[in-house]
């Protein structure tokens, strides 16, 4: 087989990428739906310039965290485990009470179960804002709506 060499793998360079902020509203929605949906976003997986391992994706502003839904009985089922590291240091929460505390971890957990397990998951889970409320501090930034 003989390799054309003319052809070239594209790489984005940083001061390429095209890096938009996008406000979504929570009200409502399924959290895994909306997750996955997320973490496509935050990878740039929408974009023709779509490297895995480089970080070409947007920003996301979402709000109204504490209103998301679950579906079936998972309200009641759902737990959250933490360990301390140390023996029998096993902590666990259940999903209405961490909803009520920090209804913006509960979002967090769910989009970075579906990043890629390496560095560049910390980078990515860096561009999501998650408020609880419907309000959020980033009017400079210009965000668009996205309808999901």
């Amino acid at each position: 087989m003989k390799l054309n060499k003319n052809n070239k793998t594209f790489l984005p360079q940083n001061d390429e990428i095209d890096r938009k902020w996008w406000l979504i509203d929570a009200d409502g929605l399924v959290l895994g739906r909306l997750a996955t949906q997320i973490a496509d976003i935050l990878r740039g997986k929408n974009k023709p310039t779509y490297t895995p391992f480089f970080d070409t994706g947007d920003f996301i502003i979402l709000i109204n965290a504490e209103k998301i839904k679950l579906t079936g009985n998972k309200d009641q089922q759902k737990m959250y485990y933490r360990h301390s590291g140390y023996m029998g240091g096993l902590k666990e929460t259940t999903y209405e009470r961490m909803i009520a505390n920090h209804p913006d971890r509960v979002i967090k957990h769910a989009v970075k179960g579906m990043l890629p397990k390496n560095r560049l998951n910390r980078k990515i889970l860096k561009k999501l804002k998650v408020y609880a409320g419907s309000e959020h501090k980033h009017m400079a930034q210009k965000p668009e709506a996205l309808k999901i």
